[in-house]
């Protein structure tokens, strides 16, 4: 690669460090010279966005789990400690709790990015898979800090939730109860969470250092998906793509800052501002935005699928809908990576992207009437997308033609005028 590491050490003690630990070399040779496809658009730079997220999340959550008291009377009370006594704890516990509606709606962005793309094709199914690994952990995180705060939707989520799990035969019941630490969402529940709520964002970050190695063997796929020939269809990511996401993140944090400084409870639920009680049961219960679609699924199977009852098929079918996430790699027959080179796709890829905002306002229905039936349908598509349409349709689509390189995917953007022939351009 024409973009391959030049660093020399510029004094004796940064020599000394890299014969010993040569951490200032690997950084320049995978965070500044790394070679990257440079047609690389702006869906690309929510990858970076991401990490900025995760670095907020810890942060913030770090100092929040210095004020926080883990203890069902006075977790609810602690809450409002934060937002009222504590110094710029207003601030904190609102960047915390948006950052996680914000941190949800870019990993869905950049998983999208990936499905239309083809990101997750040969040779890049193990970072793909590790990029599901990490939305698995962050689901978990997420729903166990939503159950913190101890307020009516908190806990009544928390049970909801947490029942599912008796529905698995055999296995179900001691894991829900190693889970809530007894026989009901109580204070062990909410101690365990906590711990939990606090750990898993390190183990995610240990993932998502594996997702970048991962994504650094094989390269970036780009948005035509044809392989880098040579260093002539690539730049340094340093300044180029530096440059280009940190635009991107500063974008973000535009409405991420509104939401903090005038909306910070507009994603929220009211009845997560009373504090929780077990003896009176909120009339809809519903989950974070962010589980929203999950939660559609596992409502939509109420009715009995030979030997299986309802519920334990609600609990199948809401795992599969994001097991089923770890075989895209295998389940998408077409050679073509990209979707803007198969027309087919597109109608039914943009199908699914509706079909999955459906899923997400269903969530937040009432599980009743004409929502029942359009959360089936709904449920019906996700499935067959993965399942039926992307095993077919690669087999029967016939592509669009794609470029021999991606030098000329980008000429081809900026052609510049034909010059006139010097004697037809003089008249006389």
């Amino acid at each position: 690669m024409a973009h391959e590491s030049s660093y020399v050490p510029g004094n004796a003690v940064e020599k000394w460090i890299d014969d010993r630990l040569p951490i200032i070399r690997w950084s320049k040779e995978h965070l500044m010279d790394y070679p990257t496809p440079k047609n690389l658009n702006y869906w690309w730079t929510f990858g970076a966005i991401l990490a900025f997220m995760l670095v907020v999340q810890i942060v913030t959550g770090i100092v929040l789990a210095m004020h926080y008291t883990p203890h069902v009377s006075l977790a609810f009370d602690s809450v409002e400690h934060i937002r009222r006594d504590v110094n710029g704890g207003r601030i904190l516990q609102a960047v915390h709790a948006v950052g996680a509606s914000m941190f949800f709606a870019a990993v869905y962005i950049h998983m999208f990015r990936g499905l239309y793309f083809g990101s997750y094709k040969a040779p890049r199914e193990i970072l793909w898979i590790l990029g599901v690994l990490i939305f698995v952990l962050m689901v978990t995180t997420a729903f166990m800090g939503y159950v913190l705060p101890w307020g009516q939707m908190s806990f009544w989520a928390a049970t909801v939730i947490t029942n599912i799990l008796g529905a698995i035969p055999v296995l179900g019941e001691p894991i829900l109860q190693l889970l809530r630490g007894g026989f009901a969402v109580d204070n062990a529940t909410l101690n365990r969470f906590f711990s939990l709520h606090y750990l898993l964002p390190f183990v995610i970050a240990a993932v998502v250092a594996l997702h970048i190695w991962a994504l650094h063997v094989p390269g970036n796929n780009n948005p035509i998906g044809v392989e880098v020939k040579n260093s002539r269809e690539t730049v340094p990511f340093h300044p180029y793509y530096t440059m280009k996401d940190l635009y991107a993140v500063v974008l973000f944090c535009i409405p991420f800052a509104w939401f903090v400084f005038f909306a910070p409870d507009l994603l929220g639920h009211p009845d997560n501002y009373i504090m929780a009680n077990s003896q009176v049961t909120p009339t809809h219960i519903v989950p974070e935005w962010y589980f929203l679609p999950f939660y559609a699924i596992l409502r939509a199977i109420d009715f009995n699928i030979f030997f299986i009852d309802s519920k334990l098929g609600g609990v199948i079918f809401f795992a599969g809908a994001i097991l089923v996430l770890f075989f895209v790699p295998w389940l998408d027959t077409s050679k073509v990576r990209s979707g803007s080179f198969r027309p087919v796709f597109k109608w039914f890829y943009w199908l699914f992207v509706i079909n999955f905002v459906m899923l997400t306002w269903l969530g937040s229905a009432p599980a009743e009437g004409i929502y029942v039936l359009i959360a089936k349908l709904c449920t019906a598509y996700y499935f067959i997308y993965f399942l039926v349409v992307l095993p077919l349709l690669g087999r029967f689509e016939k592509p669009r033609p794609l470029p021999e390189s991606i030098t000329e995917s980008v000429l081809a953007k900026h052609k510049a005028p034909v010059a006139q022939p010097a004697a037809a351009a003089t008249t006389h």
